[in-house]
């Protein structure tokens, strides 16, 4: 069966020529589906269309994404939708075409629930060697161009470690390969600053909103990654897991505090099914 659509036609292949093949030239999203449901959907298509707009890629209008989601997602328990929009075909070199017609792949990939234990008892990270380049001119977006991840994955096997923790060269911790990161200090909610690079990630929002909702005092700053050691609780966040408690960092543990299952609760009450009975 093809999960795949293609510029709204069924298929599984795309140009060679197409700019997000050859240049890493577009964006992308990953959408929790959930018994047929997209799981923050609009908060994706915000970031996406906005993503676009900041890339100068024509994108088609939102309510298309919204159809062709829907009707891929519809009939599936446990999934991720995945959605590229590229800048579309065109000549060898850099230079955008003049006149780009963008290119869209929607595809449904099933998925599995992770195991219970890492929202209860948490999760071990480590810090990867794999640096986060500056790139003020992307940061925030979700784009096509992910070696750096990729690279950073790589430096370790096995299921002990779940997530690696990303800096740049000169020693501010950014984010996970997959997630972004947040710490709490003395009662209150800081996540990295995001200016220059990494991923604003959808769950960070919904982070960010449900802490001012309940009154969760909460910051953005430049995070050294040494300072992580006087955080009295660590947790990640992505749009297909929730939330992770961090358990442990090489030799620091950290318990699973009040401020992280208070947000596990909020997300509970949103219906992120994951985070619930904790």
């Amino acid at each position: 069966m093809n999960n795949w659509l293609i510029d709204g036609v069924a298929g599984d292949r795309i140009a060679v020529t197409d700019r997000g093949f050859t240049y890493g030239d577009g964006l992308f999203e990953t959408i929790a589906v959930r018994e047929g449901q997209l799981r923050f959907l609009d908060y994706h298509l915000d970031r996406l269309l906005n993503g676009a707009e900041q890339l100068n890629i024509s994108a088609p209008e939102r309510n298309l994404f919204v159809a062709e989601a829907g009707e891929l997602a519809k009939n599936s328990d446990y999934g991720t939708l995945k959605i590229i929009l590229t800048r579309g075909t065109g000549q060898r070199g850099y230079s955008p075409p003049d006149q780009a017609t963008s290119s869209r792949l929607l595809g449904l990939l099933p998925g599995v629930a992770p195991a219970r234990k890492k929202y209860i008892d948490g999760i071990v990270v480590r810090h990867c060697s794999t640096s986060i380049g500056r790139s003020p001119a992307t940061a925030g977006l979700k784009t096509l161009g992910r070696l750096e991840q990729v690279l950073a994955r790589a430096e370790w096997k096995g299921e002990t470690i779940t997530e690696g923790l990303m800096s740049t060269a000169d020693g501010y911790v950014i984010c996970g390969t997959m997630s972004n990161l947040f710490l709490v200090r003395h009662g209150a909610l800081v996540t990295p600053n995001l200016a220059t690079c990494g991923i604003n990630g959808v769950m960070r929002r919904v982070i960010l909103e449900r802490a001012e909702r309940i009154g969760l005092q909460w910051r953005v700053e430049d995070v050294l990654r040494e300072s992580l050691t006087d955080a009295d609780e660590l947790f990640v966040t992505n749009s297909l897991i929730g939330l992770w408690p961090v358990c442990r960092i090489a030799d620091r543990a950290y318990p699973v505090g009040a401020v992280t299952r208070s947000l596990m609760a909020e997300l509970t009450d949103m219906g992120i099914s994951e985070c619930a009975g904790l």
